[in-house]
């Protein structure tokens, strides 16, 4: 089974629309809507997403800065504008689009989406939540979520993930027409993030599985194409925060310190949300039978905001 394959100089494999970020975890997206808007909002139907930039996508080991904008202070009746004091990572995977573009006004179907899925990558979504709740109502994540976006080195192909898919988790109710398929499409992928304060060391904070995805990337990508939306090979879709059932595994700050209601242990230090300096790093593999298939590292170092 070939697991990498020389990428020839020249190649047109560009990266064009990212992320596309999903809300796609029962666990995540719960808490999500509990802690912002004290609901859970219509997840279950469907994959809920959104659109980001291909333009400030970066690789691993490249900082990311601490982003500007408005912002409503606890308290305030009027929104300021400032430097986000409520900076977080997301752990999320994505997946690349391979086979061949697609014409605008022609859906993918259920059927035909594992031909356009060719390989993934971890993901880090970098959010501000302060900009993003001052923002988010009616259209969605606009500057809280645009400012920067890290990915993994290498695509792993989905060849080479095949033998760590396991059963697809049950759902209910049961799912549209357009995004029903029984053939088990989830991966057991292991997932971690930990946090590196300036000058000290990595300290883990999130343990988790990409099991724990509601919605499959099939149901993603047909999702996505539904309403006639065209893709191309090289673009990139985020799975949204992978979180587990219980404390320990929350892909986010917002989740692991709900809001900034209780700490998170660093080390010798402690967190709510990101500070400047902080370094957080992705990790991710899977392992089966003496077989082991690593995503590298998915690095970042917080900078002040300008």
């Amino acid at each position: 089974m070939k697991s990498f394959v020389p990428v020839p100089e020249g190649s047109d494999f560009p990266i064009q629309n990212c992320p596309y970020g999903v809300f796609s975890t029962k666990d995540n997206v719960s808490r999500f809507y509990k802690i912002f808007f004290d609901s859970q909002y219509l997840w279950k139907w469907l994959p809920v997403g959104y659109h980001g930039r291909a333009s400030s996508v970066i690789p691993s080991g490249t900082p990311a800065r601490s982003p500007r904008g408005q912002l409503k202070l606890e308290g305030a009746t009027e929104p300021t504008y400032g430097a986000s004091r409520l900076l977080d990572f997301e752990l999320e995977m994505a997946f690349f689009v391979g086979g061949p573009a697609t014409e605008l006004g022609q859906p993918i179907s259920i059927e035909k989406t594992e031909d356009h899925i060719f390989g993934m990558v971890l993901m880090n979504d970098w959010s501000a939540r302060d900009i993003q709740a001052w923002e988010y109502v009616p259209l969605g994540p606009f500057l809280g979520k645009s400012f920067g976006t890290t990915i993994s080195p290498w695509v792993v192909s989905m060849e080479a993930l095949r033998p760590f898919m396991v059963a697809n988790p049950e759902q209910d109710p049961a799912p549209l027409s357009y995004l029903a398929h029984s053939d088990p499409y989830t991966l057991d992928i292991n997932l971690g993030v930990t946090i590196k304060p300036e000058g000290g060391e990595d300290h883990s904070v999130c343990k988790t599985s990409f099991k724990h995805l509601y919605w499959t990337l099939k149901q993603q990508l047909a999702h996505h194409t539904v309403n006639g939306c065209n893709v191309n090979p090289g673009d990139l879709m985020g799975s949204g925060t992978v979180s587990g059932p219980e404390e320990g595994a929350y892909g986010s700050m917002l989740e692991l310190s709900w809001r900034g209601a209780k700490t998170v242990p660093v080390g010798d230090q402690t967190r709510k949300f990101l500070q400047d300096g902080d370094e957080v790093n992705l990790v991710g593999f899977c392992e089966k039978d003496g077989v082991r298939i690593g995503f590298g590292e998915c690095r970042g170092k917080v900078l002040p905001a300008l």
